[in-house]
């Protein structure tokens, strides 16, 4: 009777050790090739993809993302900036039409 119990409780044990072992997850493994260390990138983003709260962020940059064209800024949409003009004009921004050329040999 006392092996029996003894069989029981051991079976108990191993069960409760291993469910313990089953809620934390695996650790990553870093391999060092040549002096230069290489993450596994893809442990270390299901590590860092388990946050409840990472949809609703997720969410939020999917929105900021999704900015309407009238609110872009210009260089973004294609459409010339004052910068950009004066920048390929040179010193004749402003003055001509044709842009700056140097001076031929």
């Amino acid at each position: 009777m006392k092996s029996l119990w003894n069989i029981i409780l051991g079976g108990c044990l191993l069960t409760a050790f291993g469910a313990a072992q089953a809620e934390q997850p695996p650790g990553c493994i870093d391999v060092t090739v040549g002096g230069y260390k290489a993450p596994n990138y893809d442990c270390l983003s299901q590590q860092m993809g388990n946050n409840p709260e990472g949809a609703k962020a997720a969410q939020k940059n999917r929105e900021a993302m999704n900015v309407p064209v009238y609110k872009r800024p210009p260089n973004q949409v294609g459409l010339a900036t004052p910068a950009a003009t004066a920048t390929r004009m040179g010193n004749a921004f402003g003055n001509s039409v044709k842009p700056q050329r140097p001076q031929g040999q």
